[in-house]
């Protein structure tokens, strides 16, 4: 951990002026560039970069990067290990304080490479553990996720507010996923007017805790009844998230549409249509970054060119040669995936003797549920030298495992956006996928990939028969590959959206304020 020799501010006064964020005066001129972007914090529990279990690291990455010509973007996320010890100089700029049983901490400030600026909360006794951001190194859930995720929350209010001694404070907060429900919610609490946008990554994850442990957070007992974060006798983050922002996004707009259900709800279906109906809930897609570029992506065995199919089969015969594969003209299939039921890994054990029947070859990449894991660990025993398992993930590896496939198979339950499918098209795999969330809205089906209904494995098992059809046959294959490839969303044309919904929100928030006066 490199972090500037800078008196602690929670033991030594704070010299003030040292720990401004000063902005050169002529940037501040009428009407200038600078002055029309507005100040934008986006607060996530992790970023690609500096610490990622998943893909709401990728967009924590990629999003205020993509927004940066448009607007003052920063990014607020918790001291870990992996943040402490980038290599990325920290700076302490300012200090927070406790509230309830929730330690006070310090603010750091890094500046990224490409001038992006990450706010770290500095907090050993809640942070500075071994494992990821979520679990222990056995993979149990931290006792006191609640705390930690509440302390991330009170400082994103803390600087929104003028509070954390930063000079330097946010005209709308960017909230994601429950692990900063709280945040909107403590904004609301105290009396706060700067809006505040909550987007649902992943519904299912909703932050639970048991009720008699509201104290420990702050949370006062009118926020404990149903039309507060209240879910079925305990208390829910996200649901505190969805309840106080003033606006929730989804990361597709068909995910948007699935969670008003009971199918895809969660227990919220209700909740979350009220809030359709008024017009607060929204689906904005995610994109890709632009480092996913076959033509000059370091990670590959070989760069390749749309039809230039045989720089690609390079890659395919690197993955073949990684996971023991014997040489083969047949499809290679791969997956690369968390390993849990939502992804669906018990459909895809369901077709790998239609796909080794008809000639293709199974590859395999990723981690989770332990018996799962073991359940494909023993694909490889059952199948030598057709599947290949490696459990654990690397980046390299699962880039050319997108440039060396045929076809990415993803048969999840439920997907609210999905950046796997989009990966595989832009090197030219065709995904296959169950018609649902953003896989529905970025999969062509016969186009740009294959689509089935439902989680029925006979639906499945039709999606691959079409597809080896279509491999069989070099020019139709060649061209869904080649429109494919042209299709993937980057974000930035995802951004437009985004840079509406903030400024709607701070344009209104501005006009009601004066309307006040």
């Amino acid at each position: 951990m490199t972090v500037a020799a800078v008196p602690d501010p929670l033991t030594q006064p704070v010299e003030r002026a040292r720990l401004q964020d000063a902005q050169p005066p002529s940037l501040l001129s009428l009407g200038s560039v600078q002055e029309q972007k507005k100040k934008i914090l986006l607060v996530t529990s992790e970023m690609a970069g500096l610490v990622k279990t998943g893909g709401l690291g990728d967009v924590s990455a990629a999003l205020p990067r993509a927004l940066r010509d448009l607007h003052d973007v920063r990014v607020l996320l918790p001291g870990y290990p992996q943040v402490l010890d980038s290599g990325n100089h920290i700076r302490v700029v300012g200090e927070v304080p406790g509230q309830a049983a929730i330690p006070a901490a310090r603010i750091g400030r890094i500046d990224m490479d490409d001038g992006l600026i990450v706010y770290v909360v500095i907090c050993a006794e809640l942070y500075e553990r071994p494992g990821n951001p979520y679990v222990d190194p056995q993979g149990n859930e931290w006792a006191d996720s609640h705390i930690r995720f509440a302390r991330l929350s009170l400082a994103a209010a803390d600087i929104a507010a003028g509070n954390a001694s930063i000079r330097w404070s946010p005209e709308l907060v960017h909230a994601n996923d429950w692990q900063t429900g709280l945040t909107p919610a403590y904004m609301r609490w105290r009396g706060q007017n700067t809006p505040c946008v909550f987007t649902i990554h992943n519904l299912a994850y909703q932050g639970l805790l048991d009720m008699h442990r509201s104290p420990e957070l702050g949370i006062p007992g009118h926020a404990c009844q149903m039309e507060g974060m209240e879910l079925h006798g305990r208390l829910s983050l996200l649901k505190a998230g969805i309840a106080y922002a003033d606006r929730v996004t989804t990361v597709s707009a068909t995910y948007a549409r699935e969670i008003t259900t009971p199918e895809f709800g969660c227990g919220l279906e209700g909740f979350l249509a009220s809030k359709a109906a008024a017009g607060k809930l929204s689906g904005i897609p995610n994109g890709i970054d632009d480092s996913w570029e076959p033509e000059s992506d370091p990670h590959l065995s070989q760069p390749f060119a749309m039809h230039d199919w045989q720089a690609r089969d390079a890659n395919t015969a690197e993955v073949r040669r990684l996971f023991g594969l014997r040489p083969s003209s047949g499809p290679l299939f791969a997956v690369v995936s968390r390993l849990v039921y939502q992804k669906g890994l018990d459909l895809t054990l369901g077709v790998v003797e239609d796909i080794v029947a008809g000639g293709g070859q199974l590859v395999i990449t990723g981690c989770g549920e332990p018996q799962i894991e073991e359940a494909v660990r023993a694909l490889q025993d059952r199948y030598p030298g057709e599947v290949g398992v490696r459990v654990g993930f690397d980046e390299t590896e699962a880039r050319r495992m997108y440039a060396g496939s045929d076809f990415l198979l993803m048969p999840s339950r439920y997907e609210p956006c999905g950046l796997s499918q989009m990966y595989a098209q832009r090197y030219g795999s065709l995904p296959i996928a169950r018609r649902t969330g953003g896989l529905a809205d970025t999969i062509e089906d016969g186009l740009t990939g294959f689509l089935f209904e439902g989680s029925r494995l006979e639906n499945y098992r039709g999606a691959i028969a079409r597809a080896l059809e279509v491999f069989a046959a070099p020019e139709l294959f060649s061209a869904m590959r080649c429109r494919a490839m042209s299709a993937p969303c980057y974000w930035h044309q995802s951004i437009e959206p985004y840079a509406e919904l903030y400024m709607g929100l701070i344009e209104a928030r501005s006009g009601s304020q004066q309307l006040q006066r």
